[in-house]
């Protein structure tokens, strides 16, 4: 391995072909997501009746949840294999190599990343089938696959983070239902706006992933909407920022030589 760019597409190309050879890692994140989408779209059409409502379709507007369920799993993914590589010794065995901290986590989230394009262009596919026009038009379609590979990057960061920082795969699989818990207050199911009990909607209002929603939502409803732009990549960079940071600070002590 001469480079880092040798070793950062090794490492990526290891990281997708382990994922391809588990088909629940890629089976799993397709299918739920979809299937949460026709149940909450077939019970919440009534929604939709509601003055204010961004849009008369509910399958445009929950559309955007599929996104962020999806960057929940590359979490899971990308955490669970890397702590299985600590686990079973693989990271004190690249110790020995010349391999560089970094390429280590660009080869590990560039699998994460792939998988992430990949599952937004399958959610996109299903929405275009039953209708669903974005208002930014293609424009809008490649920044929305964007902004989904920077969401399952800074996701993926912080299961990275995780496996360093515990070295179990079970742990990391415990952070799941705190991420969800996050996505579930939130403007997941109803605009903030329309959100009548007043706590829900303070907690939906400094809760990130109403702002990632709505970001989505922005290209898919509304069009180039720039406040809800900004917000969006602004918090997806951070949590990006702070992630790799993270991982990035615990990474030497399992490479420790």
């Amino acid at each position: 391995m001469r480079t880092t760019a040798d070793q950062v597409l090794l490492l990526a190309r290891r990281s997708i072909v382990h994922t391809a050879r588990q088909p629940a890692a890629i089976v799993f994140p397709l299918l739920f997501p979809m299937l949460l989408l026709a149940v909450n779209s077939g019970g919440l059409r009534a929604e939709t009746h509601l003055p204010g409502f961004p849009t008369k379709s509910f399958v445009a507007f929950a559309l955007a949840v599929p996104f962020i369920q999806g960057a929940l799993f590359a979490t899971m993914n990308a955490g669970t294999d890397l702590a299985r590589d600590v686990e079973t010794g693989f990271l004190s065995r690249l110790s020995l190599t010349p391999l560089r901290g970094a390429a280590l986590l660009a080869g590990q989230l560039g699998g994460v990343v792939a998988l992430g394009v990949i599952q937004a262009c399958f959610y996109l596919l299903v929405g275009l089938v039953v209708g669903v026009r974005p208002a930014a038009g293609v424009g809008g379609v490649a920044v929305l696959l964007v902004f989904a590979a920077m969401i399952a990057l800074a996701f993926g960061s912080i299961g990275a983070w995780a496996a360093l920082r515990t070295g179990s795969p079970e742990a990391v699989q415990s952070l799941f239902p705190v991420f969800f818990v996050f996505l579930f207050i939130s403007s997941m199911n109803i605009p903030r706006n329309l959100i009548s009990t007043t706590w829900f909607r303070y907690a939906a209002t400094a809760n990130p992933v109403s702002y990632l929603l709505e970001c989505v939502r922005s290209l898919i409803i509304t069009g180039w909407n720039g406040e809800a732009l900004l917000l969006g990549f602004g918090i997806v960079t951070l949590v990006a920022i702070t992630g790799l940071s993270l991982a990035a600070y615990t990474l030497p002590r399992r490479l420790a030589r």
